[in-house]
Protein backbone atom coordinates (compact mmCIF):
# COMPACT_ATOMS: atom_id res chain seq x y z
CA UNK A 1 0.00 0.00 0.00
CA UNK A 2 2.36 2.15 -0.91
CA UNK A 3 0.71 4.55 -3.59
CA UNK A 4 -0.55 7.69 -1.62
CA UNK A 5 -3.99 7.31 -3.33
CA UNK A 6 -4.42 3.89 -2.56
CA UNK A 7 -3.30 4.77 0.95
CA UNK A 8 -5.66 7.17 1.72
CA UNK A 9 -8.48 5.63 0.22
CA UNK A 10 -7.04 2.73 2.89
CA UNK A 11 -6.68 4.99 5.21
CA UNK A 12 -10.40 6.49 5.11
CA UNK A 13 -11.83 3.16 5.00
CA UNK A 14 -10.45 2.28 8.27
CA UNK A 15 -11.60 5.64 9.40
CA UNK A 16 -15.22 4.46 8.64
CA UNK A 17 -15.52 1.15 9.13
CA UNK A 18 -14.47 1.18 12.74
CA UNK A 19 -17.30 3.77 13.44
CA UNK A 20 -20.03 1.85 11.35
CA UNK A 21 -21.04 -1.45 10.31
CA UNK A 22 -19.84 -2.06 6.78
CA UNK A 23 -23.41 -2.09 5.35
CA UNK A 24 -23.91 2.06 6.57
CA UNK A 25 -20.45 2.67 4.22
CA UNK A 26 -20.88 3.26 0.60
CA UNK A 27 -17.04 3.78 -1.66
CA UNK A 28 -18.82 7.28 -2.55
CA UNK A 29 -18.15 7.97 1.59
CA UNK A 30 -14.70 6.65 1.36
CA UNK A 31 -13.86 8.43 -1.00
CA UNK A 32 -15.64 11.68 -0.60
CA UNK A 33 -14.02 11.29 3.42
CA UNK A 34 -10.40 10.95 1.48
CA UNK A 35 -10.90 14.02 -0.53
CA UNK A 36 -10.83 11.57 -3.56
CA UNK A 37 -12.88 11.45 -6.49
CA UNK A 38 -15.04 7.78 -7.14
CA UNK A 39 -12.51 7.07 -10.01
CA UNK A 40 -9.66 7.08 -8.16
CA UNK A 41 -11.16 4.34 -6.13
CA UNK A 42 -12.03 1.99 -8.51
CA UNK A 43 -8.24 2.32 -10.24
CA UNK A 44 -7.14 0.70 -7.13
CA UNK A 45 -10.10 -1.19 -6.06
CA UNK A 46 -13.23 -3.06 -8.04
CA UNK A 47 -15.36 -2.96 -4.87
CA UNK A 48 -16.31 -1.99 -0.93
CA UNK A 49 -15.90 -5.77 -0.33
CA UNK A 50 -12.29 -6.02 -2.27
CA UNK A 51 -11.31 -2.82 0.04
CA UNK A 52 -12.73 -4.50 3.20
CA UNK A 53 -10.75 -7.72 2.90
CA UNK A 54 -7.24 -5.69 1.75
CA UNK A 55 -7.57 -4.19 5.72
CA UNK A 56 -7.94 -7.68 7.15
CA UNK A 57 -5.31 -8.93 5.03
CA UNK A 58 -3.30 -5.70 5.93
CA UNK A 59 -4.29 -6.77 9.93
CA UNK A 60 -3.33 -10.06 9.99
CA UNK A 61 -0.08 -9.34 8.03
CA UNK A 62 0.68 -6.30 10.79
CA UNK A 63 -0.05 -9.11 13.94
CA UNK A 64 2.45 -11.68 11.92
CA UNK A 65 4.85 -9.27 11.83
CA UNK A 66 4.89 -8.40 15.55
CA UNK A 67 4.73 -11.63 16.62
CA UNK A 68 8.26 -12.65 14.41
CA UNK A 69 9.96 -11.14 17.08
CA UNK A 70 9.00 -14.30 19.49
CA UNK A 71 11.56 -16.35 18.56
CA UNK A 72 14.83 -14.03 19.61
CA UNK A 73 13.17 -14.22 23.50
CA UNK A 74 14.84 -17.03 26.37
CA UNK A 75 11.85 -19.65 26.42
CA UNK A 76 11.00 -18.94 29.76
CA UNK A 77 10.32 -14.96 28.45
CA UNK A 78 8.12 -16.20 25.34
CA UNK A 79 4.85 -16.35 27.46
CA UNK A 80 4.94 -13.02 28.51
CA UNK A 81 6.15 -11.31 25.33
CA UNK A 82 3.41 -13.32 23.42
CA UNK A 83 0.84 -11.35 25.88
CA UNK A 84 1.93 -8.16 25.65
CA UNK A 85 2.18 -8.26 21.45
CA UNK A 86 -1.18 -9.01 21.50
CA UNK A 87 -2.36 -6.69 24.40
CA UNK A 88 -0.04 -3.39 22.52
CA UNK A 89 -1.57 -4.19 19.24
CA UNK A 90 -4.82 -3.83 20.45
CA UNK A 91 -4.18 -0.70 22.54
CA UNK A 92 -2.17 0.74 19.39
CA UNK A 93 -4.29 -0.19 16.50
CA UNK A 94 -7.91 -0.32 18.66
CA UNK A 95 -9.44 1.44 14.88
CA UNK A 96 -7.70 -1.95 13.07
CA UNK A 97 -9.13 -4.07 15.72
CA UNK A 98 -12.69 -3.31 15.44
CA UNK A 99 -12.84 -3.72 11.70
CA UNK A 100 -11.69 -7.07 12.09
CA UNK A 101 -14.26 -7.78 14.44
CA UNK A 102 -16.55 -7.14 11.65
CA UNK A 103 -14.55 -9.36 9.38
CA UNK A 104 -14.69 -12.30 11.28
CA UNK A 105 -17.75 -12.34 11.54
CA UNK A 106 -18.47 -11.35 8.13
CA UNK A 107 -15.63 -12.89 6.20
CA UNK A 108 -14.70 -16.06 8.39
CA UNK A 109 -11.45 -16.95 6.23
CA UNK A 110 -10.07 -14.04 7.27
CA UNK A 111 -10.63 -15.77 11.40
CA UNK A 112 -9.07 -18.93 9.98
CA UNK A 113 -5.92 -16.90 8.45
CA UNK A 114 -5.53 -15.61 11.85
CA UNK A 115 -5.94 -18.37 13.35
CA UNK A 116 -3.09 -20.00 11.54
CA UNK A 117 -0.63 -17.05 12.81
CA UNK A 118 -1.45 -17.47 16.51
CA UNK A 119 -0.94 -21.36 16.24
CA UNK A 120 2.46 -20.59 14.40
CA UNK A 121 3.09 -18.17 17.38
CA UNK A 122 2.12 -21.10 19.32
CA UNK A 123 4.34 -23.77 18.69
CA UNK A 124 6.92 -20.96 18.91
CA UNK A 125 6.44 -20.06 22.32
CA UNK A 126 5.09 -23.69 23.73
CA UNK A 127 6.76 -26.20 21.59
CA UNK A 128 4.01 -28.07 19.96
CA UNK A 129 1.08 -27.08 17.45
CA UNK A 130 -1.99 -26.49 19.71
CA UNK A 131 -4.95 -28.62 19.93
CA UNK A 132 -8.27 -26.61 19.91
CA UNK A 133 -8.71 -26.37 23.44
CA UNK A 134 -5.18 -25.41 23.66
CA UNK A 135 -5.47 -22.73 21.13
CA UNK A 136 -9.07 -21.45 22.81
CA UNK A 137 -7.39 -21.61 26.05
CA UNK A 138 -3.58 -19.62 24.80
CA UNK A 139 -5.79 -16.92 22.42
CA UNK A 140 -9.33 -16.64 23.03
CA UNK A 141 -9.00 -15.35 26.48
CA UNK A 142 -5.87 -13.59 25.98
CA UNK A 143 -7.36 -11.61 22.64
CA UNK A 144 -10.94 -10.79 24.17
CA UNK A 145 -9.43 -9.03 27.40
CA UNK A 146 -6.94 -7.18 25.17
CA UNK A 147 -10.09 -5.79 23.31
CA UNK A 148 -11.83 -4.81 25.79
CA UNK A 149 -8.88 -3.03 27.51
CA UNK A 150 -8.68 -1.09 24.09
CA UNK A 151 -12.62 -0.63 23.71
CA UNK A 152 -13.76 -0.90 27.04
CA UNK A 153 -11.02 0.21 29.22
CA UNK A 154 -11.20 -2.53 31.63
CA UNK A 155 -7.88 -2.70 33.70
CA UNK A 156 -6.82 -5.58 32.59
CA UNK A 157 -2.92 -6.81 33.67
CA UNK A 158 -0.63 -8.47 31.15
CA UNK A 159 1.26 -10.29 34.26
CA UNK A 160 -1.76 -11.78 35.09
CA UNK A 161 -2.48 -13.10 32.14
CA UNK A 162 0.91 -14.58 31.60
CA UNK A 163 0.58 -16.52 34.93
CA UNK A 164 -3.31 -18.17 33.54
CA UNK A 165 -1.25 -18.90 30.32
CA UNK A 166 1.86 -20.34 32.10
CA UNK A 167 -0.32 -21.70 35.58
CA UNK A 168 -4.26 -21.90 34.94
CA UNK A 169 -6.71 -20.19 37.52
CA UNK A 170 -8.09 -22.70 39.58
CA UNK A 171 -6.58 -25.27 41.67
CA UNK A 172 -6.78 -28.55 40.69
CA UNK A 173 -10.26 -30.14 41.43
CA UNK A 174 -11.86 -33.51 40.69
CA UNK A 175 -14.17 -33.34 37.90
CA UNK A 176 -17.02 -35.09 36.98
CA UNK A 177 -18.11 -35.44 33.76
CA UNK A 178 -22.03 -36.39 34.36
CA UNK A 179 -22.76 -33.23 36.42
CA UNK A 180 -21.10 -31.27 33.45
CA UNK A 181 -22.89 -32.65 30.73
CA UNK A 182 -26.28 -33.72 32.22
CA UNK A 183 -28.49 -33.77 29.08
CA UNK A 184 -31.33 -32.75 31.50
CA UNK A 185 -32.11 -29.33 30.65
CA UNK A 186 -34.69 -26.53 32.28
CA UNK A 187 -35.83 -24.15 28.46
CA UNK A 188 -36.49 -20.82 29.15
CA UNK A 189 -39.93 -20.29 30.02
CA UNK A 190 -42.33 -19.79 27.08
CA UNK A 191 -45.29 -17.06 27.32
CA UNK A 192 -48.42 -18.59 25.48
CA UNK A 193 -49.97 -15.67 25.71
CA UNK A 194 -47.54 -12.88 24.96
CA UNK A 195 -48.95 -9.18 25.39
CA UNK A 196 -48.16 -7.21 22.79
CA UNK A 197 -44.65 -5.70 23.95
CA UNK A 198 -43.46 -9.29 23.93
CA UNK A 199 -44.80 -10.17 20.41
CA UNK A 200 -43.09 -6.93 18.73
CA UNK A 201 -39.69 -7.88 20.70
CA UNK A 202 -39.83 -11.70 19.84
CA UNK A 203 -40.43 -10.36 15.79
CA UNK A 204 -37.68 -7.84 16.46
CA UNK A 205 -35.27 -10.49 17.74
CA UNK A 206 -36.19 -12.55 14.72
CA UNK A 207 -35.88 -9.87 11.85
CA UNK A 208 -32.65 -8.42 13.60
CA UNK A 209 -30.95 -11.73 13.50
CA UNK A 210 -31.82 -13.04 9.88
CA UNK A 211 -31.79 -9.32 8.31
CA UNK A 212 -29.79 -7.43 10.55
CA UNK A 213 -30.79 -3.80 12.44
CA UNK A 214 -30.07 -1.55 9.06
CA UNK A 215 -31.62 -3.64 6.90
CA UNK A 216 -35.12 -4.37 9.27
CA UNK A 217 -37.83 -1.48 9.50
CA UNK A 218 -40.28 -1.25 12.24
CA UNK A 219 -43.22 -1.13 9.94
CA UNK A 220 -42.18 -4.57 9.08
CA UNK A 221 -41.24 -5.95 13.12
CA UNK A 222 -45.37 -4.88 13.67
CA UNK A 223 -46.71 -6.08 10.55
CA UNK A 224 -45.17 -9.78 11.39
CA UNK A 225 -46.25 -9.15 14.86
CA UNK A 226 -49.80 -8.89 13.52
CA UNK A 227 -50.11 -5.51 14.62
CA UNK A 228 -50.34 -1.53 13.90
CA UNK A 229 -47.19 0.78 13.60
CA UNK A 230 -48.87 2.85 16.23
CA UNK A 231 -49.30 -0.02 18.63
CA UNK A 232 -44.90 0.02 18.56
CA UNK A 233 -44.98 3.93 19.40
CA UNK A 234 -46.86 3.01 22.42
CA UNK A 235 -44.44 0.58 23.51
CA UNK A 236 -41.01 2.09 22.31
CA UNK A 237 -39.81 5.51 21.00
CA UNK A 238 -37.93 4.63 18.24
CA UNK A 239 -35.68 1.92 16.31
CA UNK A 240 -32.98 2.67 18.49
CA UNK A 241 -34.73 1.96 21.78
CA UNK A 242 -36.34 -1.07 20.51
CA UNK A 243 -32.81 -2.56 19.80
CA UNK A 244 -31.45 -1.49 22.97
CA UNK A 245 -34.27 -3.54 24.58
CA UNK A 246 -33.68 -7.14 21.77
CA UNK A 247 -30.22 -6.35 23.05
CA UNK A 248 -30.85 -6.53 26.85
CA UNK A 249 -33.03 -9.27 26.54
CA UNK A 250 -30.91 -11.40 24.59
CA UNK A 251 -28.55 -11.15 27.36
CA UNK A 252 -30.86 -11.33 30.38
CA UNK A 253 -31.95 -14.96 28.62
CA UNK A 254 -28.59 -16.17 28.03
CA UNK A 255 -27.58 -15.50 31.59
CA UNK A 256 -30.98 -16.85 33.22
CA UNK A 257 -30.60 -19.90 31.05
CA UNK A 258 -27.21 -20.70 32.30
CA UNK A 259 -28.12 -19.70 35.98
CA UNK A 260 -31.57 -22.33 36.53
CA UNK A 261 -29.20 -25.33 34.73
CA UNK A 262 -26.68 -24.60 37.22
CA UNK A 263 -25.91 -27.15 39.90
CA UNK A 264 -25.25 -26.34 43.66
CA UNK A 265 -22.99 -29.27 43.83
CA UNK A 266 -20.68 -28.29 41.96
CA UNK A 267 -17.13 -26.83 42.63
CA UNK A 268 -15.53 -24.05 40.66
CA UNK A 269 -13.91 -25.78 37.66
CA UNK A 270 -16.68 -28.08 36.68
CA UNK A 271 -19.59 -24.46 37.30
CA UNK A 272 -16.67 -23.04 34.58
CA UNK A 273 -16.75 -25.83 32.40
CA UNK A 274 -20.54 -26.96 32.98
CA UNK A 275 -21.29 -22.95 31.69
CA UNK A 276 -19.20 -23.25 29.11
CA UNK A 277 -21.47 -26.36 27.47
CA UNK A 278 -24.80 -24.28 28.85
CA UNK A 279 -23.61 -21.70 26.38
CA UNK A 280 -22.86 -23.78 23.62
CA UNK A 281 -26.67 -25.18 24.04
CA UNK A 282 -28.40 -21.85 24.26
CA UNK A 283 -26.16 -20.45 20.94
CA UNK A 284 -27.29 -23.67 18.94
CA UNK A 285 -30.97 -23.03 20.38
CA UNK A 286 -31.29 -19.50 19.82
CA UNK A 287 -29.68 -18.93 16.12
CA UNK A 288 -29.86 -15.31 16.43
CA UNK A 289 -28.02 -14.37 19.56
CA UNK A 290 -24.61 -13.71 18.07
CA UNK A 291 -25.66 -11.91 15.27
CA UNK A 292 -27.79 -9.52 16.84
CA UNK A 293 -24.84 -8.65 19.28
CA UNK A 294 -22.18 -8.76 16.93
CA UNK A 295 -23.82 -6.52 14.82
CA UNK A 296 -24.88 -4.28 18.21
CA UNK A 297 -21.05 -3.05 18.59
CA UNK A 298 -20.74 -0.97 15.72
CA UNK A 299 -24.64 0.23 16.17
CA UNK A 300 -24.96 0.86 19.64
CA UNK A 301 -21.54 -0.13 21.51
CA UNK A 302 -22.26 1.37 24.91
CA UNK A 303 -25.19 -1.30 24.99
CA UNK A 304 -22.92 -3.65 23.94
CA UNK A 305 -20.47 -2.67 26.65
CA UNK A 306 -23.49 -3.16 29.22
CA UNK A 307 -24.02 -6.92 27.74
CA UNK A 308 -20.38 -7.88 28.35
CA UNK A 309 -20.10 -6.31 31.86
CA UNK A 310 -23.55 -7.76 33.24
CA UNK A 311 -21.31 -11.09 32.52
CA UNK A 312 -18.76 -9.91 33.89
CA UNK A 313 -20.90 -8.97 37.63
CA UNK A 314 -22.71 -12.12 37.06
CA UNK A 315 -19.19 -13.85 38.01
CA UNK A 316 -18.67 -11.28 40.92
CA UNK A 317 -21.74 -12.13 42.65
CA UNK A 318 -20.69 -15.59 42.35
CA UNK A 319 -18.53 -15.95 45.26
CA UNK A 320 -17.73 -19.72 45.16
CA UNK A 321 -16.53 -19.35 41.73
CA UNK A 322 -13.71 -16.81 42.48
CA UNK A 323 -10.36 -17.40 40.75
CA UNK A 324 -7.66 -17.48 42.87
CA UNK A 325 -5.65 -14.50 41.12
CA UNK A 326 -6.64 -11.14 39.81
CA UNK A 327 -10.07 -11.17 39.66
CA UNK A 328 -11.37 -8.27 36.82
CA UNK A 329 -8.35 -10.19 34.36
CA UNK A 330 -9.46 -13.98 35.10
CA UNK A 331 -13.10 -12.87 34.73
CA UNK A 332 -12.83 -11.57 31.35
CA UNK A 333 -10.36 -14.23 30.27
CA UNK A 334 -12.88 -16.61 31.21
CA UNK A 335 -15.52 -14.78 28.79
CA UNK A 336 -13.10 -14.57 26.25
CA UNK A 337 -13.15 -18.33 26.30
CA UNK A 338 -16.63 -18.68 26.08
CA UNK A 339 -16.69 -15.47 23.48
CA UNK A 340 -14.32 -17.43 21.05
CA UNK A 341 -15.57 -20.74 21.49
CA UNK A 342 -18.96 -19.71 20.81
CA UNK A 343 -17.73 -18.33 17.00
CA UNK A 344 -15.45 -21.58 16.77
CA UNK A 345 -18.72 -24.09 17.10
CA UNK A 346 -21.18 -21.88 15.35
CA UNK A 347 -19.08 -20.92 12.05
CA UNK A 348 -16.66 -23.92 12.17
CA UNK A 349 -20.28 -25.72 11.97
CA UNK A 350 -18.83 -28.59 14.39
CA UNK A 351 -20.12 -28.95 17.95
CA UNK A 352 -19.55 -32.68 18.09
CA UNK A 353 -16.04 -31.14 19.76
CA UNK A 354 -17.39 -29.51 22.17
CA UNK A 355 -17.79 -31.84 24.99
CA UNK A 356 -14.15 -32.97 24.52
CA UNK A 357 -13.24 -29.28 24.19
CA UNK A 358 -14.31 -28.32 27.46
CA UNK A 359 -12.97 -31.14 29.38
CA UNK A 360 -9.54 -30.41 28.06
CA UNK A 361 -10.50 -26.50 28.89
CA UNK A 362 -11.01 -27.88 32.47
CA UNK A 363 -7.81 -29.17 32.36
CA UNK A 364 -6.02 -25.96 31.54
CA UNK A 365 -7.62 -23.80 33.96
CA UNK A 366 -6.47 -26.06 36.86
CA UNK A 367 -3.09 -26.59 35.14
CA UNK A 368 -2.59 -23.72 32.40
CA UNK A 369 0.35 -24.99 29.77
CA UNK A 370 3.19 -24.97 32.28
CA UNK A 371 2.79 -29.18 31.24
CA UNK A 372 3.80 -28.69 27.60
CA UNK A 373 7.14 -26.70 29.07
CA UNK A 374 8.13 -29.77 31.13
CA UNK A 375 6.84 -32.58 28.41
CA UNK A 376 8.95 -30.61 25.67
CA UNK A 377 12.16 -30.58 28.76
CA UNK A 378 11.58 -33.90 29.64
CA UNK A 379 11.83 -35.02 25.44
CA UNK A 380 15.22 -32.46 25.40
CA UNK A 381 16.76 -33.87 28.31
CA UNK A 382 16.02 -38.06 27.40
CA UNK A 383 17.56 -37.14 23.37
CA UNK A 384 20.64 -35.35 24.97
CA UNK A 385 21.46 -38.41 27.38
CA UNK A 386 20.68 -40.25 24.08
CA UNK A 387 23.40 -38.25 22.26
CA UNK A 388 25.45 -39.03 25.87
CA UNK A 389 25.36 -42.85 25.27
CA UNK A 390 23.51 -42.86 28.92
CA UNK A 391 20.32 -44.68 27.74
Amino acid sequence: MDNSTQQALVDSAIDLFSSKWYATVSVAEICRHAGLSNGAFYRHFRSKEEIFCAILDYVIQQIEKNLEVLPKFPQAERIQAFVNILYDFSQQHTALVRVFREGQYRFFEYERKLKDVYEKAFEVVFGKPPTVAEYLFAVAGLRFSSIRAAMHQIPVKTEVLAIILRNGIFEPQEINPEKIFATSIIPLAIELLPNTRQRLLAEGRKLFGEKGYFETNIHEVASNAGLAIGSFYRHFESKESFYRQVIRNVGRDVRHFITINLQSDLNHVEREMRGLWLFILFLSIDQYCYNIVREAEFVLPDEVRDYYDAFHKGYLKREDSQPCCDTTTCIEFMIGVAHYFGIEVIFNKSPEIAQNTIEEIGFLYMNGLAHTFEKKEGQNEKSTRRKRGEE
